[in-house]
């Protein structure tokens, strides 16, 4: 049996089964106890576990980064919620410094078994500061496992994988605009293991490539290009890093071309690194060259009509998918 149920509802199961389960994992972060959470996925948590697991913490995202980290490398196991991945930058010298490089600096002797987690990306009408992707800058970082999610099935099983059976820091990043969308998941247990994409639509004629909330670009297009006889496989990489260029590399070899849609930056992007496997071990499968789709390469401004032109949408994804299609019509 399957029940449908709001994103933020199937990560607050798997915050909850898990920590049910283990009472080495606790949840600190602004506003996640006696607020229910900012965006209201950790609502109810502090009644059923109470204060000393559901942990509010001052607006110090370095101060309660490294309280986790300490934790974590002392036998417990720390959910970090951050309120926007925008704020997660002040803590980045826990993450980069401390988090991520300590099972190498001593040998191996010491993990960091730590979930940071909260809203990742654009979300409307935020300015600047407060709309920043950040899959591709974490996933440079040795050490980190980040993980993307592009809807609520997909999301519980992750995170309940990454609290009960990963050992490395996990860099968990959703979406605001997502929280509140539905998903079938089911009433029994499961986990999904971390590095494995997902063929989300099934194409021979073009793959297309995304992860996160930009996934509902890449299906968008699919729909309408199929109205057009173009058949197009999509393929969600739920997890940056490990980065599964194998699914991709297997769909290109079946559709012999790729276009990849990310909210990213266009400099060293996820899609960069993607473009890079493909062309060098699918090279001969390729019939067209690797297109893109992503972020302006500036700031993402308050406007509306200027946030539109800044990410993809679905227009711009379907003439890229007609270009590599030799289709100029």
């Amino acid at each position: 049996m399957a029940r449908s149920i709001a994103f933020r509802e199937a990560l607050r199961e798997a915050m909850s089964e898990e920590m049910r389960r283990d009472d080495r994992i606790f949840l600190m972060g602004e506003e996640v106890a006696e607020y229910n959470g900012a965006y209201k996925v950790s609502q109810g948590m502090l009644a059923e576990f109470g204060p000393r697991r559901i942990i509010d913490t001052p607006i110090s995202e370095l101060g309660f980064a490294a309280v986790g980290v300490g934790a974590a490398q002392n036998g417990l196991r720390p959910i970090v919620e951050f309120m926007t991945w925008n704020f997660a930058v002040l803590a980045l010298d826990q993450i980069l410094n401390t988090a991520s490089k300590m099972l190498a600096m001593s040998g191996g002797q010491i993990t960091c078994p730590i979930v940071f987690r909260g809203p990742n990306g654009s979300a409307g009408q935020l300015g600047a500061q407060h709309s920043t992707a950040f899959e591709s800058l974490y996933a440079n970082i040795p050490g980190l496992k980040v993980v993307s999610p592009s809807n609520g099935y997909d999301a519980k099983g992750l995170m309940k994988q990454a609290l009960r059976y990963e050992n490395d820091p996990i860099v968990f990043m959703e979406s605001e605009v997502m929280y509140g969308d539905k998903s079938e998941v089911p009433d029994e247990e499961y986990y999904i293991e971390i590095g494995k994409a997902d063929i989300k639509k099934a194409g021979r004629d073009v793959t297309i490539v995304s992860f996160n909330k930009m996934m509902k670009v890449a299906l968008g297009a699919a729909q309408e290009l199929e109205k057009e006889g173009i058949s197009a496989e999509v393929i969600d990489l739920r997890t940056i890093r490990p980065l599964d260029w194998h699914t991709i590399l297997e769909s290109v070899k079946k559709t012999n071309r790729l276009v990849i849609v990310e909210e990213q930056w266009p400099f060293a992007s996820v899609s960069s690194e993607i473009t890079y496997r493909i062309q060098k071990e699918g090279f001969d499968y390729l019939d067209a060259p690797i297109r893109r789709i992503t972020a302006a390469d500036a700031p993402l401004h308050y406007a509306p009509n200027l946030v539109a032109a800044a990410l993809p949408d679905v227009p711009r994804t379907v003439r890229l998918v007609k270009e590599v299609m030799y289709q100029t019509k």
